[in-house]
């Protein structure tokens, strides 16, 4: 199923809760959302067709920690004594040399970390694990752990915290429904998908 069915799924099951707990306008509106975002977090992993849409390009990143070390090199050699001036030249080295191995595959796990970053900023746990969520889905394959049990028991405690966070009825069910409804219409037993789910990760493998 494409990524356009996932969100139109996700976003009716915001809907169907938003209408159960006689949700105002604005909060359906928001429930809608985070159920069409929701049911398109599965695809997060590795060649999932979320990943791509979340994250800059690689070489703009690169560009611009190239740019950083360059700057801190002069800055160093300007500004510093003579030993934090070597510092400031191997800082800065070491910033080059590491923004040149910088690849796609590596944006989604940079993009996790900043996610992580700016839930400690905030001070918001559901974000802090969000971003943890991102990262171990840059490491995991297609249709495998965010696809799982696993995954649902962990998205689900995201969404309960974000929940507490927001103060609004409804917002746990239509992520985890959202969340959950991408998992059942990946499975195998739909005649339109030729691949299925490892639901039961990491205890057995089987497609479902």
């Amino acid at each position: 199923m494409n990524g356009t069915s996932h969100a139109a799924i996700g976003a009716a099951t915001g809907f169907v809760v938003a209408n159960s707990f006689d949700a105002s306008p604005s909060a359906t509106l928001l429930l809608v959302g985070l159920g069409s975002i929701s049911g398109l977090i599965p695809d997060l992993d590795i060649d999932g067709k979320l990943r791509g849409k979340i994250t800059l390009s690689h070489k703009m990143i690169r560009l611009s920690a190239q740019l950083i070390g360059i700057l801190m090199i002069l800055y160093s050699f300007i500004e510093k004594t003579a030993t934090e001036k070597w510092l400031g030249l191997g800082i800065g080295v070491m910033i080059n040399l590491v923004a040149s191995l910088i690849k796609q595959k590596h944006m989604l796990t940079i993009t996790g970390a900043a996610v992580i970053a700016g839930g400690f900023s905030l001070d918001e746990l559901w974000l802090i694990l969000l971003g943890v969520y991102v990262i171990i889905a840059s490491f995991s394959s297609h249709r495998s752990y965010t696809h799982s049990l696993l995954g649902v028991i962990f998205f689900g405690f995201i969404a309960y915290k974000l929940e507490a966070s927001l103060g609004i009825n409804g917002v746990f069910y239509t992520c985890l429904g959202g969340y959950v409804s991408h998992l059942i219409a990946d499975l195998k037993i739909l005649p339109f998908n030729k691949r299925g789910i490892k639901l039961f990760l990491p205890v057995s493998s089987k497609e479902l």
